[in-house]
């Protein structure tokens, strides 16, 4: 079995060739790795031109049939396009997917009122240890089709991250973005229990995107992710950076 680590790339970042460059040389020493990548921003900037609607609800974007065809565009697009060539700029052999290709990732529609947004059911693993068996580095755009088709739902970048690593049982699922970690009154924690994840959230301790992370970070676990990292692009080559999420069975120090 591989011992495979999922990254996630912030959306938010992307558009920093710099930042890019520097992530994509340090997952050249992470192993067998499978990016997931967002594109909030470039998403948002296209619904701007389009006069769509922009709303968002504790990090995760409310999403109209028209919004969801945005999302398709830019990261099943140029998003995903830019990231695979830093990747092999960086001397990765990276191939660009979307969750709709080769039936990678199935999705329901998810509750809470958010539109054309999907929660994923079923990972099609086979299909990632054959890429990553041949050597390639998958980069996924999170958006997935209903068992029945149709148009692909908008799925939290975070989300989807974490259902691909539990499925995969992956060795580490690393959330980068450009914070260093998990703050709570001012300090970077170096770890947090799954357990104290709503707690954090209901103190306001932990808002918005940070909030949609540490809550796909519990999810990634209980589905069979061995661990899970929040942080910047220094979790790539560095073991102890960022804030570890601990099973609900172990408690913080």
């Amino acid at each position: 079995m591989l011992s495979v680590r999922v990254v996630k790339l912030g959306g938010n970042e992307l558009d920093r060739p710099a930042w890019l460059a520097a992530c994509a040389d340090a997952l050249r020493t992470v192993g067998p790795v499978v990016l997931v990548h967002g594109g909030g921003e470039a998403v948002t900037a296209l619904s701007r031109r389009l006069a769509l609607p922009i709303e968002k609800r504790d990090g995760r974007r409310v999403t109209t049939p028209e919004v969801a065809e945005a999302v398709e565009m830019v990261l099943a697009g140029p998003v995903n396009r830019m990231l695979v060539t830093a990747l092999r700029r960086a001397g990765l052999d990276a191939i660009g997917l979307s969750g709709v290709d080769g039936g990678l990732l199935t999705a329901q529609r998810a509750p809470g009122g958010l539109g054309h947004v999907g929660e994923i059911v079923a990972v099609r693993v086979s299909l990632l240890h054959s890429l990553l068996l041949a050597g390639l580095t998958p980069v996924i755009a999170p958006m997935a089709p209903a068992a029945e088709g149709g148009l692909p739902f908008n799925v939290n970048a975070d989300d989807a991250a974490a259902a691909v690593a539990g499925a995969l049982h992956a060795a580490e699922l690393l959330f980068v973005s450009d914070v260093p970690g998990v703050t709570v009154d001012g300090t970077v924690q170096a770890s947090v229990a799954a357990g104290d994840i709503e707690t954090l959230i209901e103190l306001g301790a932990a808002t918005d995107g940070m909030a949609a992370k540490l809550r796909a970070a519990a999810t990634a676990i209980r589905a069979g992710a061995h661990a899970v990292r929040i942080g910047d692009w220094h979790l790539l080559g560095h073991p102890s950076a960022g804030t570890r999420i601990l099973p609900p069975a172990v408690k913080a120090a």
